[in-house]
C-alpha cells in the first residue's frame, strides 16, 4: 500500500513553492510584486504543507487575527491560502490538512473560533464552517440614482490623497467603529500595508487606488477608498468606479462619502462589492433598484470551541437553552451545553438536562454572527427545536455582520 503523503510545518524555505502553488491553485498571476505583498503576512508557524518527495502540492494556513463578534471581539484563526495542486486532488489531502489544522487550533485554546471565505462554498460545511454572513455587491447605475436627503449643514470637509499618506486617520475610523461591527477583523501595522498596498497586477487596467476623507469639527470622520477604470464608447464618457470600502462613523458622513462617489466625473457607474445586507445606502436612493444589488456568501465561522464560543459573544435578549451539539471532526464540542445569558454576558457549561434544541457544528456557526437567522434553520430542518423554550431571537444581533475586506 502506497504511504501517505506528510503533512509538515512550513519552513521558510518553502514560501517559494507556496506562492507558486497558491499561484496555480487560484489561476493568478503571482509575479515578484504579489509574491513579496503574500509573503508579508504568511505565518510560518501557522502553516502546513504536504510535502511529496520534496514537492510542495497542499498548502493550508491561518492568520492571528481578532475578529468582532455580537457584543464582543475574540480572538480568530483567520484561514487562508487552502489549496491542492491539480496532480493530487483526490488523495485526501485537503481533508487530512483542514483535521490537523482544527485539531491545533483547538490544542493550543486561544482561538474560540476560526474564519474564511470560502472560494468553493461545498467544501467547507463538510469541515463545521456554516455561512455566517452574506453580503451585498452593488453595479450601480450612478446616473439614474439620487440621494433623497440633502447635505448636511454645515457640510464636513473632503480630503482626497494617497491611501498610505490618511493611514492615522483611516486607522482612527476604522478602530471606533470596529468594537461594534460584527465581521470585521483587526489590521495592525502588517495588515493595514496588506490591505493598502496598491498592486499594478491587482489594476486590471484601472488607476491606482485613492483615498478620501471626511473631516468633521473635531476630526475624521469616515473614509473611502476607491479607483476608477476608464472606458469610452460611442456615446462618450463610460468609467467606472470601483468602491473597496466605506466607512463612516454617523450618517451625515455616509451620505457625504456616497454622494462624492457618485458624481466623480465622467463616470457611468460604480461596483462595490463588499456592501452589508442592511447597507444604508438601499434607503437613500430615489431608484434603489438601479443599485443593482446581489447577494453573495460573505465570512464562513467555524466553532472550534463550542463553549468558549458561544460565552464570548453577546444575545440579543435573554436566553436559557440546553444544546445538543454534533461535531464530527472535534469530538470535545459534541454533547449537551447549557448557555445562559444575555445582553451583558454570557455563560455555556456542559449539563445532562434534557435538550432544548439539537444542531450541528456547522449550524452555529451559520448564525454565531447574527448574519444568519436561527429560525431560516428550523424552518429549512437544520435545526430541530424539542421544546417551547425558542433561542431564535437571542441569537440575533442589532447589527448585521459585515465584511470589509478580502483576506
Amino acid at each position: 500500500m502506497k504511504e501517505a503523503i506528510p503533512i509538515r510545518p512550513t519552513a521558510q524555505g518553502d514560501v517559494p513553492a507556496i506562492l507558486d502553488l497558491l499561484g496555480t491553485v487560484f489561476h493568478e498571476d503571482y509575479r515578484e510584486e504579489v509574491r513579496d505583498w503574500e509573503a508579508g503576512v504568511l505565518e510560518l508557524d501557522r502553516s502546513l504543507v504536504a510535502d511529496d518527495a520534496g514537492q510542495v502540492v497542499g498548502h493550508i494556513d491561518a492568520f492571528t487575527r481578532d475578529l468582532t463578534v455580537p457584543g464582543a471581539v475574540v480572538p480568530a484563526a483567520h484561514v487562508s491560502g487552502v489549496g491542492v495542486v491539480p496532480t493530487h486532488r483526490r488523495r485526501g489531502l485537503l481533508n487530512r490538512m483542514m483535521r490537523r489544522q482544527l485539531t491545533e487550533i483547538a490544542d493550543d485554546g486561544r482561538e474560540p473560533i476560526a474564519v474564511l471565505w470560502a472560494s468553493e462554498t461545498s467544501i467547507y460545511p463538510r469541515y463545521g464552517y456554516g455561512p455566517a454572513s452574506s453580503r451585498l455587491a452593488f453595479t450601480i447605475m450612478n446616473r439614474e440614482v439620487r440621494l433623497t436627503v440633502p447635505p448636511a449643514e454645515p457640510a464636513g470637509r473632503l480630503r482626497m490623497a494617497e491611501p498610505t499618506s490618511l493611514l492615522a486617520d483611516l486607522t482612527k475610523v476604522y478602530e471606533q467603529l470596529r468594537p461594534d461591527r460584527p465581521g470585521w477583523s483587526s489590521r495592525d501595522d502588517r495588515w493595514w500595508r496588506y490591505v493598502l498596498t496598491d498592486l499594478e497586477a491587482h489594476r486590471e487596467g484601472a488607476t491606482k487606488r485613492y483615498a478620501v476623507v471626511h473631516d468633521g469639527p473635531d476630526g475624521p470622520t469616515g473614509y473611502a477608498l476607491w479607483r476608477v477604470k476608464n472606458g469610452w464608447d460611442s456615446h462618450g464618457p463610460d468609467c467606472e468606479v470601483q468602491v473597496r470600502e466605506v466607512v463612516a462613523t454617523d450618517p451625515e458622513t455616509y451620505q457625504a462619502l456616497w454622494r462624492f462617489l457618485l458624481s466623480i466625473d465622467l463616470c457611468r457607474s460604480v461596483t462595490f462589492r463588499l456592501g452589508a445586507v442592511d447597507e444604508p445606502l438601499r434607503y437613500l436612493v430615489d431608484e434603489p433598484r438601479r443599485l443593482g444589488p446581489a447577494v453573495l456568501d460573505a465570512l464562513w465561522v467555524r466553532l472550534v470551541n463550542v463553549p468558549a464560543a458561544l460565552a464570548a459573544r453577546r444575545y440579543a435578549a435573554p436566553v436559557d437553552v440546553v444544546l445538543e451539539v454534533t461535531d464530527p471532526i472535534l469530538e470535545r464540542n459534541t454533547g449537551r451545553w447549557r448557555l445562559t445569558g444575555g445582553p451583558d454576558g454570557a455563560v455555556c457549561v456542559p449539563t445532562t438536562d434534557p435538550a432544548d434544541v439539537t444542531c450541528s457544528v456547522t449550524d452555529l456557526g451559520a448564525v454565531y454572527l447574527g448574519g444568519t437567522p436561527l429560525s431560516a434553520l428550523v424552518a429549512s430542518g437544520r435545526v430541530r427545536l424539542l421544546t417551547g423554550n425558542d433561542p431564535t431571537v437571542a441569537f440575533g444581533w442589532h447589527r448585521r455582520p459585515s465584511s470589509t475586506e478580502v483576506f
